[in-house]
């Protein structure tokens, strides 16, 4: 992705990859019974940090992602903190069984973090390529489901993660985007954060794509639009009380994720907004195909995840509004 799309930053562009291997250093340091466990994508991941500060408390399985849920479900039972690395699509699909069975539903305390997320998958195409982890994991008992957006905030969240008592999703991501939280920033599971106020449109925002929203709503601001941003990190539980507040004062609300329309952060708000607050709203995200291999660039222009269009979307969503009045 060529960063210049995305100018909206109070930092240098980092990888949330990178952010979460030191993350895991620094939690190795303070919580001696952390432990992390490798499906041989260490080195993708930056998990290979972990193994080299602590080679003893770091288990390569190899590519045996089922067999590696169902060890970090043995080490949970007896006393150990397991961090379970590999990528979203083999973590929310070739190991959902032993995910399931082995750690959900005994509620064990096991952290599964789920790199190359969305889309952005490093020319991988659509077998890498992971659109359904969110609706996945959502949908399960007793998982909690974080989507950190920049570098700090993926620290933050692993370090919220880990201070947290039960199962456990990171959706992660590998590539550098712009820093958008402060420094000192600090993850409350279950928190929206909101991010700009403006009384015309919403644009709820979860993962990376908090950035090209932002540019998104400089945008509507030169056309006297005035955006209000709500990121939601965590996709469950939601904030369903901030979605319905800005749902609420805004009138309008438009969703943008890197992941599939269908179960992932749209269908979660618009769960919510039916029952509390109905609310025009549209889903900008992936509409229900596969994608390609191809680059970054191309890839977001041709799934419409791109400031330009979430602007468009923001502008129609807007116009039919303006009719029905």
């Amino acid at each position: 992705m060529s960063q210049s799309n995305y100018t909206c930053g109070h930092g240098p562009a980092v990888a949330c990859r990178e952010a979460f291997g030191q993350a895991l250093v620094e939690l190795g340091r303070e919580v001696e019974n952390l432990i992390v466990l490798d499906a041989d994508l260490g080195t993708s991941t930056k998990a290979s940090l972990f193994a080299d500060a602590f080679p003893k408390r770091f288990i390569q399985v190899g590519i045996a992602e089922q067999n590696m849920m169902g060890i970090a479900a043995g080490l949970a039972l007896t006393g150990w903190l397991p961090v379970t690395n590999t990528f979203a699509c083999f973590a929310s699909k070739r190991a959902l069984d032993q995910v399931r069975a082995s750690i959900v539903q005994p509620r064990l305390n096991v952290k599964i973090t789920g790199g190359y997320s969305g889309i952005l998958a490093g020319k991988t195409g659509i077998t890498h390529q992971s659109v359904e982890d969110l609706a996945i994991f959502r949908a399960m008992p007793q998982m909690t489901v974080l989507a950190p957006s920049d570098g700090v905030e993926t620290r933050a969240a692993m370090r919220a993660a880990v201070a947290f008592r039960g199962p456990v999703y990171i959706r992660l991501t590998r590539d550098p985007f712009p820093t958008v939280m402060p420094p000192d920033y600090v993850f409350n599971i279950g928190s929206a954060v909101p991010m700009r106020s403006g009384k015309d449109v919403a644009l709820i925002t979860t993962g990376w794509m908090l950035i090209p929203a932002l540019d998104a709503a400089s945008l509507l601001a030169n056309q006297g639009i005035e955006a209000s941003i709500l990121h939601l990190p965590t996709v469950k539980p939601l904030d369903a009380d901030a979605v319905v507040e800005v749902a609420r004062r805004t009138g309008a609300v438009v969703t943008v994720e890197d992941h599939s329309i269908i179960g992932g952060l749209g269908a979660a708000v618009a769960e919510v907004l039916s029952e509390r607050a109905p609310t025009l709203m549209r889903r900008v995200g992936i509409c229900d195909c596969y994608a390609e291999s191809a680059s970054n660039d191309d890839l977001l222009t041709k799934y419409g995840l791109t400031p330009s269009n979430i602007v468009a979307t923001a502008a129609e969503l807007l116009e039919t509004r303006r009719h029905q009045a």
